[in-house]
């Protein structure tokens, strides 16, 4: 018991460590870095309880005062900053960054010198109690920054094609092994750029080309080479234009963490040098492009296009009519248009860009009268002076082109359909074509729709010359499901879509094309009309169901077919088949299962052993519903519905266009006919005693289909009023059961069966004995096991009758005859005795069993005195009950220590005769006999005390236990008298001590006390 506690903190300690603990981490030190650069450290923390978002607070440790805390920032207190950092937090000098919840990184922008020193990182405790590490520290040293990168400024003028050759030093006095990196870089446009990276030589010592020097430094026209400890040299073999601009160098040191990673700790650039790059002139040739006769209103297009120039010239497009400028592109792409058409370029109807290096255009997106006349361009090469303005290198104009307008001429229209037809069903895509002839111009259409029965025309949409499209007030709400769509197919072609018409679409649709002339004070139109009819898809929807097997017979498969006839069979419209059950004691229909129209399949909630056995298949305008393995729960009436949508549903949550169900179809179950038959013939077997014997049990017809069988074996004593007893049975499910008289181990080990054939059954008897004289027989059953586990029984026969007879073997038994007749009292003991009238051979043994009946009970055996004098009883329950005895060589006895009510009833007995077979050794049952029936009749018993007493067995418990109580409690008392005694005795004589200490001291004032005392004690 003593190790009790520390096996509980044992246990707790486990319970804690498998909670798990805080630990903070922060990164590895020492760390070296520059001063006058930034730093930062990182810190975590897992393990921890609480929020997500942990709260970090930053310390130092200097080395001028190793042990003292001074405080720099922390995430949750904005105080938490000693004095001398306070400032550097609140400009942002020193400040934490969360990555996340559990993780930060401290930020120092610019370190200085006094800044080295040990770094804490802290997180305050969310845990429940303190477990783990809440702090973690790591060293910062801060070095001087000797990084030097030094080249001279100048400024260089090369012609395009020409090498090039610059030096830069770079070192460095770090104590710390730090590696370095050399980079040059170009600023181009005058320093207006970003920095181009050409080339550089990395930490690692390996040399990487930039993304616009790659493609050189590989063909070896870019080279970086290191002449020294401290030299480093760019060499590019042969100038381009691009290569102009400012050159420079710049050098990196880096040093390596204790985590292995490198870190930039200085960057140094130098001076930079100019270098300006005089491009090689090449002659040119300027063409334009474009077509010379535009139809008014239609956009026009001029290319100017440069051939056989330098590959990367820098040039200025400029764009004449009728000899005047419009307007140019400089060599640095910047537009300037000319007074005249800036207001047209604002506006968006002119536009002069350049499309590439050598190519230039003008558009004019709606020509009018006044763009008639002569087109030219004019390209000059420019390169930029040493004072940064343009040069004119060379120049080239493009030949004239004469622009004229097309004239007007006469238009007819034409309106049909993409499919030539004029009727289409409701939900299938109408299109409707309106086609104008004629020369090229800018048209613009407008539809209008004429419902049945009405007069008005209703505007339904429109498209202008710039191809904006106008719906129709009721053609474009958002409740209208027609879907309206208007489209240019080309320049005289306009086509009217509408994806899922409606009835109500049908009518007159009437097409008007539109021209814009600016000669004339009003438009030219043309008008032309088509009627379309649009039918109903309900009109001609019919459906039905049939099925082949109106009657079907238990367990067989059956199906249903729902038929779709219409009209528009062709179509391949969606549809929505949904199978309904009405089961037979139902006054209502249930989904049995539904497939939409997009493939989904929803079962219903009723009736769910159908989702084991139901399967359905779908095909166009047919849908088949298979039940396997049909039940009872199956009969009743079965109906289909059919929903129909346009094909666009599949797409859209179009509603339902029609919709129809066809006539209740019953579909009854009925149990198939049994047609098992066995053999009816009976026969008798007559055997030597303790030999082995076969009862045959043999099919001759049985039922089809999946069933199962059981085979039951019955068995009848010689005795002519003995029931039928169970002997085994292997059910259904091939399971073995034996018997309530056949249950005992010696039983089961003489009886067993065998499956001979699929129709062939035997029933081994090992040992025959006198007690299995009698007559057998088996029954068969056939058994269906539905789908949700249940069995039902299709059918069963008996066999014929096999009588057992033994051979005589000189052996008779004789029991007494004599009918008898006893009154009990209930809760009274009484004997029943078995006697036989002579007391056989000396080298016998006998056996006897006792049986007990009642009028509405079957018989049941009670006890069994085996011929070894071993005592066997039915029901375990009995033996406190009754008992058996051999009484004397001819006298068996049954005592019912306390008769019952219930043991009123008639009792027998039967005697076997056992005699020990030589070959081989072995205990046989001669003969056998019964008694005569034995009527007990029990009377109920007077109420007294006594039988009170023994009735109720709380009261009979208590009488038997209060004599223990009593005796403990006596017990108790006793050793209490004899504790008060010994105490009494010990006061008695630590007083007589004191008695003779006071009579040699004082003698006659002892006497006094002494009697006092005694006078004391006597009271006490």
């Amino acid at each position: 018991m003593a190790h009790t506690p520390y096996v509980v903190f044992f246990f707790l300690l486990l319970t804690e460590l498998s909670i798990g603990q805080r630990e903070v981490t922060i990164q590895k030190g020492p760390l070296f870095r520059a001063a006058g650069y930034p730093v930062s450290i990182s810190c975590n923390v897992t393990g921890h309880q609480g929020p997500l978002e942990q709260n970090f607070q930053w310390s130092v440790y200097l080395p001028t005062a190793p042990t003292q805390e001074v405080q720099i920032i922390s995430t949750q207190d904005a105080t938490f900053s000693y004095a001398m950092y306070a400032q550097r937090v609140r400009s942002k000098g020193i400040y934490v960054e969360r990555i996340q919840g559990n993780a930060v990184l401290f930020h120092i922008a610019e370190l200085q010198m006094k800044d080295t020193g040990e770094y804490e990182c802290h997180t305050p405790s969310t845990d429940e109690k303190y477990y783990g590490s809440y702090s973690a520290k790591t060293n910062l040293i801060v070095i001087p920054d000797t990084l030097a990168a030094t080249m001279s400024s100048q400024s260089l003028n090369k012609v395009e094609g020409e090498p090039l050759e610059l030096t830069c030093e770079a070192s460095k006095a770090t104590a710390q092994h730090t590696h370095l990196s050399v980079t040059w870089y170009l600023i181009q446009d005058g320093g207006r750029s970003q920095a181009t990276k050409i080339i550089s030589l990395s930490k690692d010592f390996m040399l990487i080309a930039g993304p616009a020097y790659t493609e050189r430094f590989v063909a070896g026209d870019v080279r970086f080479d290191k002449l020294g400890v401290t030299t480093f040299r760019l060499s590019i073999q042969r100038l381009r234009s691009s290569d102009q601009g400012q050159l420079f160098c710049e050098a990196t040191e880096w040093i390596q963490d204790p985590d292995k990673t490198w870190t930039l700790i200085t960057k140094k650039q130098t001076n930079q040098t100019t270098l300006r790059i005089q491009p090689v002139v090449k002659e040119f040739q300027v063409n334009i492009t474009g077509e010379s006769v535009f139809s008014e209103g239609n956009p026009l297009e001029l290319v100017c296009l440069v051939v056989g120039s330098s590959r990367d010239p820098q040039l200025q497009g400029l764009w004449f009519f009728n000899e005047i400028e419009i307007g140019h592109i400089d060599a640095g792409g910047v537009l300037s248009m000319k007074k005249d058409y800036k207001e047209r370029a604002s506006q968006g109807q002119l536009q002069i860009s350049k499309l590439s290096s050598k190519v230039f255009s003008l558009k004019i997106f709606s020509v009018g009268p006044e763009d008639e006349g002569a087109y030219r361009c004019a390209v000059a090469e420019m390169a930029r002076t040493q004072m940064g303005s343009w040069q004119v290198l060379q120049r080239k104009q493009s030949p004239v082109n004469h622009v004229r307008l097309r004239k007007p001429a006469g238009r007819s229209v034409i309106v049909s359909t993409t499919n030539k037809q004029q009727t289409v069903w409701e939900g299938e895509r109408l299109a409707l074509l309106c086609k104008a002839s004629g020369a090229e111009s800018p048209l613009s259409v407008s539809w209008w729709h004429i419902p049945q029965n009405q007069t008005q025309p209703e505007f339904v949409a429109g498209m202008g010359q710039d191809g904006i499209v106008q719906q129709g007030a009721s053609y474009g709400r958002p409740g209208y499901h027609g879907n309206t769509r208007l489209e240019k197919v080309d320049w005289a072609t306009f086509q009217l879509e509408v994806t899922s018409p409606t009835v109500t679409d049908s009518g007159v649709y009437e097409c008007t094309v539109s021209e814009r002339t600016r000669n004339q004070a009003k438009d030219l139109s043309w008008t032309q009309k088509i009627v379309i009819t649009v039918r109903s898809l309900k009109s001609s929807l019919q459906v039905s169901l049939m099925s082949r097997q109106p009657q079907v017979k238990l367990s067989n498969t059956f199906d249903l077919t729902c038929m779709v006839g219409a009209s528009y069979s062709g179509l391949m419209v969606p549809l929505t088949v949904t199978w309904q059950f009405q089961p037979a004691r139902s006054q209502a229909f249930h989904q049995l299962i539904r497939v939409t129209h997009n493939g989904t399949i929803e079962w219903g909630d009723f009736l769910s052993q159908f989702q084991k056995k139901t399967k359905v298949s779908m095909s166009s305008f047919r849908s088949q519903l298979q039940i396997h393995d049909a039940s009872e729960e199956e009969t009743g009436l079965y109906q289909c519905k059919v929903e129909v949508y346009d094909r666009s549903s599949l797409h859209t949550n179009s509603p339902v266009r029609a919709s129809a169900s066809s006539h209740p179809l019953r579909i009854a179950v009925t149990l198939p006919e049994s047609k098992l038959k066995l053999n009816s013939s009976s026969q008798v077997q007559e055997m030597v005693i303790n030999s082995n014997t076969d009862i045959e049990c043999s099919i001759l017809s049985r039922s089809t289909g999946n069933l199962h069988l059981a085979i039951i074996w019955y068995f009848s004593p010689v005795s002519t009023n003995a029931s039928w007893l169970k002997i085994l049975e292997m059910d259904q499910s091939d399971v073995v059961k034996y018997g309530d008289e056949f249950h005992t181990p010696r039983r089961k080990q003489k009886f067993h069966m065998e499956k001979v054939s699929q129709d062939a059954f035997q029933l081994h008897i090992l040992n025959v004995e006198d007690g299995d004289q009698g007559r057998y027989h088996c029954a068969v059953e056939e058994w269906l096991l539905f789908t949700n586990g249940t069995w039902y029984k299709l059918g069963e026969k008996k066999s014929g009758l096999t009588e057992l007879r033994l051979k005589p073997t000189g052996s008779k038994v004789h029991v007494s005859e004599v009918h008898w007749t006893e009154n009990a009292t209930e809760h009274r003991g009484v004997d029943l005795r078995c006697s036989l009238e002579s007391s056989g051979s000396p080298a016998s043994l006998y056996s006897v069993m006792w049986y007990w009946t009642r009028d509405t009970a079957g018989s049941k055996m009670l006890v069994h005195l085996q011929h070894d004098g071993l005592l066997e009883y039915s029901d375990e329950t009995l033996r406190r009950r009754l008992h058996c005895y051999r009484a004397s060589p001819t006298d068996f006895v049954l005592r019912l220590h306390s008769v019952e009510m219930e043991d009123a009833g008639m009792y027998w007995c039967r005697v076997a005769e056992w005699q020990l077979q030589s070959h081989p050794s072995k205990w046989v049952s001669q003969a056998s006999d019964e008694s005569q029936r034995m009527v007990l009749t029990v009377l109920p018993s007077e109420s007294t005390f006594l039988s009170w007493i023994r009735s109720s067995a709380p009261f009979l418990y208590f009488l038997c236990i209060c004599p223990f109580i009593m005796l403990i409690l006596l017990l108790i008392s006793l050793l209490c008298l004899y504790w008060k005694a010994r105490k009494l005795s010990t006061l008695s004589f630590n007083a007589q001590k004191d008695k003779d200490l006071w009579v040699d001291l004082k003698r006659a004032g002892g006497r006094t006390t002494l009697r006092r005392e005694e006078e004391e004690e006597e009271e006490s």
